[in-house]
């Protein structure tokens, strides 16, 4: 056997465990799941099941809700990273006790940060007693069980995420090439915008990506934290009370293809503005 066949085959050795994993936990789960969406209990195909998905205003309007939350949940979260990851490229002063507590939400999960935001947040939390005994208002704010109060737990958790990401980013970046912008005389400003800001565009574009489909499969803060039977309920919870409360699988199946779809065209765009600004910062650089 040859030495590059025998490197052929190691190889294919290496990556047999991960392609077995991804295909049993990724790739089959869809596939089995896209055949129910186009299939109705006797397995027979039909498109019954996407049009009742979309003919039903109560299920329906869970796409706008979902998106309600999630875009701007996320927007939130990259715009309050980009800042953040700037200014710790190259390390400051109490940059690990900051990151920490940055990272603390991600080590708590996304249950116990509902359940502390409810004993914090609610009518009789500390913040509320706080705020009336400054007499900054005087009965208790409504955080919880609404809209504001699953947006506060979407970037409580999110944003960790986007930070670690963009901050891993940036930090790459070679100093030299701002050091180059000032002594041609570019201002801070000028060096963020044309040099910086387009060479940390892919790594916006991910941490957008993955933060946004983080945010669109919202499900246990818009039960905790929400109105999961009104304002909050979002597409996550429809496919679970299709799959395990009615015990239509079909159903259930094409209400999680609808949100893969969804977030797929999502990506789809952001990876498109990623392309055009790529584009534009070529051709300033070539002007």
């Amino acid at each position: 056997m040859s030495e590059e066949k025998r490197w052929d085959f190691s190889l294919v050795l290496t990556l047999l465990p991960a392609l077995l994993f991804i295909s049993f936990l990724f790739i089959y789960p869809f596939l089995y799941g896209l055949f129910l969406s186009f299939t109705n209990a006797d397995g027979n195909f039909t498109l019954a099941n996407y049009a009742r998905f979309f003919t039903d205003n109560w299920e329906f309007r869970t796409i706008g809700v979902t998106l309600g939350l999630a875009l701007p949940a996320t927007l939130i979260n990259v715009l309050l990273a980009i800042p953040f990851a700037y200014y710790m490229r190259h390390g400051m002063k109490g940059e690990k006790l900051i990151t920490f507590f940055l990272i603390v939400p991600i080590t708590l999960g996304t249950v116990l940060v509902a359940e502390g935001m409810l004993t914090f947040m609610g009518p009789h939390g500390w913040l509320n007693q706080f705020l009336m005994a400054s007499r900054i208002i005087d009965k208790p704010f409504r955080f919880t069980h609404n809209y504001l109060g699953v947006m506060i737990s979407l970037v409580l958790q999110g944003f960790p995420f986007a930070f670690l990401m963009l901050l891993g980013y940036v930090s790459g970046i070679n100093p030299d090439l701002e050091k180059a912008a000032q002594m041609l005389g570019a201002s801070k400003a000028e060096t963020f915008w044309k040099i910086l800001f387009p060479l940390m565009v892919p790594g916006i574009a991910i941490a957008f990506c993955l933060n946004f489909v983080m945010a669109f499969s919202v499900y246990p803060s818009a039960v905790l934290l929400g109105q999961p039977s009104g304002p909050t309920r979002v597409i996550s919870i429809s496919a679970y009370q299709w799959a395990f409360e009615k015990f239509d699988f079909n159903m259930g199946s094409t209400v999680s293809m609808i949100m893969a779809a969804i977030e797929l065209v999502v990506i789809i765009l952001v990876f498109v503005w990623r392309q055009r600004i790529y584009k534009g910062a070529s051709i300033v650089g070539k002007g």
